[in-house]
């Protein structure tokens, strides 16, 4: 390894420059692309022809830091309903502009359902399920026409299972006609950003402005998803929405998602991103917000809720008390973090170790800005705790994890309360963070 390497800083790419476009909500706006950072959103399950279920979703979905919730318009009664969605949220004080998410009918409802066209912050239109031939550019067309008329933004998503057949034939028998001629795959990528740009073109020429467009090209697999964002962000400057389009369950979805979002994002590809993790029966919704926001914070992009960083435990640990531990303070910062917020800034970027013995533990515990070093298997009954790289007390006991959690509580109030300084400490060896 050269010196050259070891002293040089790894870094995300610059942000592909893009457009800013606005997506609002009365005076709380989100905005997606330009210097904007990237955006986390996600999609309701709720049926939302019941307001009341929806609602209540939404808002565990904002509560949980989505900036944007998308939910399904997808029958008149889910349309005619949108309105009320809209009413309940305001009245929970829930400012989360909503995203329509419209297939095959959309150009019907938009214009039958007018109250809804406003209620709705931004409109969801694939392009590939809209009909064929002319009818699909009159229903394109339609519905362009209603977001020119309301004001509202468009994500114009296409997708791989709903590719545009007409313009997918034509370009395969081009491909055919090339002395040689590319694979199968390599078309269907190129259709899917030739329909997207198209598509958006052709809004703008029936008068939506530029800067109220955002693109996406939704497949399955990680490095199709890679390939076409790269072609696609060589090729317009619309900002673009990021996501695995079925991405699977538990840690098959999150570790797909993760590496085709991550390859892009380090390339300063996406301006907004969603996680499409097919929840367990009675799993949790939000556990896609918080996935994004990981692979966010994880890759120093932006800062949500303290970091902890934790050992995986091994044979030198005596139990499990560290991993309980761990778990729990996680819990507790994450569920402290709407309060936090808005009373002590900066407190998203705190760095908390929980370690489990006395290999790694004090110095992990020292390059935090607040760290425990819980004994391991031999080790001396005692947990010392390190504040701002100092170590200040030494815990013993049953009640370790709430006497940590004041700790924490106090230190907290006193480095992040009003007029308390909120930079990182510099410490030999420790980076500082920063928030977006």
């Amino acid at each position: 390894m050269t010196s050259s390497s070891v002293n040089s800083e790894p870094s995300v790419a610059d942000r592909r420059p893009t457009r800013s476009v606005d997506v609002r909500w009365g005076s709380h706006v989100v905005r997606v692309g330009g210097d904007a950072p990237v955006v986390v959103q996600s999609m309701t399950n709720t049926d939302t022809a019941d307001p009341e279920a929806t609602a209540l979703q939404v808002r565990e979905l904002w509560q949980a830091g989505s900036e944007l919730v998308r939910v399904t318009v997808n029958t008149p009664e889910a349309a005619a309903r949108v309105a009320d969605l809209r009413n309940a949220l305001d009245r929970m004080s829930v400012p989360v502009p909503l995203v329509g998410d419209f297939h095959y009918n959309g150009h019907k409802l938009l214009t039958q359902f007018p109250d809804c066209a406003q209620a709705l912050s931004k409109y969801r239109i694939n392009p590939g399920n809209m009909g064929g031939g002319k009818r699909r550019d009159d229903n394109f067309a339609q519905m362009i026409e209603v977001a020119c008329r309301n004001d509202k933004p468009v994500r114009i998503g296409v997708n791989w299972g709903s590719l545009d057949h007409e313009l997918l034939a034509r370009m395969m028998d081009e491909n055919a006609a090339r002395p040689s001629p590319w694979t199968a795959n390599a078309v269907m990528r190129e259709a899917l950003v030739v329909s997207a740009i198209s598509n958006a073109e052709r809004a703008q020429e029936l008068g939506l402005p530029a800067n109220a467009v955002i693109l996406s090209c939704k497949v399955s697999h990680v490095q199709d998803l890679i390939a076409v964002y790269q072609s696609l962000s060589q090729r317009c400057d619309y900002p673009l929405h990021l996501g695995l389009t079925e991405a699977g369950m538990g840690s098959k979805g999150i570790v797909a998602s993760t590496a085709a979002l991550a390859v892009l994002l380090q390339q300063g590809i996406g301006d907004t991103i969603r996680i499409s993790l097919t929840p367990e029966p009675g799993g949790d919704r939000c556990r896609e917000v918080v996935v994004a926001q990981e692979i966010l914070q994880t890759m120093g992009l932006r800062a949500f809720t303290p970091m902890v960083v934790a050992c995986p435990g091994c044979g030198r640990t005596s139990s499990t008390v560290f991993q309980e531990l761990a778990a729990s303070i996680q819990a507790y910062l994450r569920a402290q973090m709407p309060v936090w917020k808005a009373r002590y800034p900066g407190v998203e970027n705190m760095h908390v170790a929980v370690m489990g013995c006395v290999v790694n533990g004090p110095g992990e515990s020292r390059h935090a800005d607040i760290g425990i070093s819980l004994p391991g298997t031999g080790e001396v009954p005692a947990a010392p705790v390190y504040v701002d790289g100092q170590r200040t007390v030494t815990l013993k006991g049953d009640s370790i994890a709430q006497e940590f959690k004041q700790i924490v509580e106090d230190y907290v109030a006193r480095r992040y309360g009003q007029g308390a300084g909120t930079e990182p400490s510099h410490r030999p060896g420790v980076v500082p963070r920063h928030a977006d």
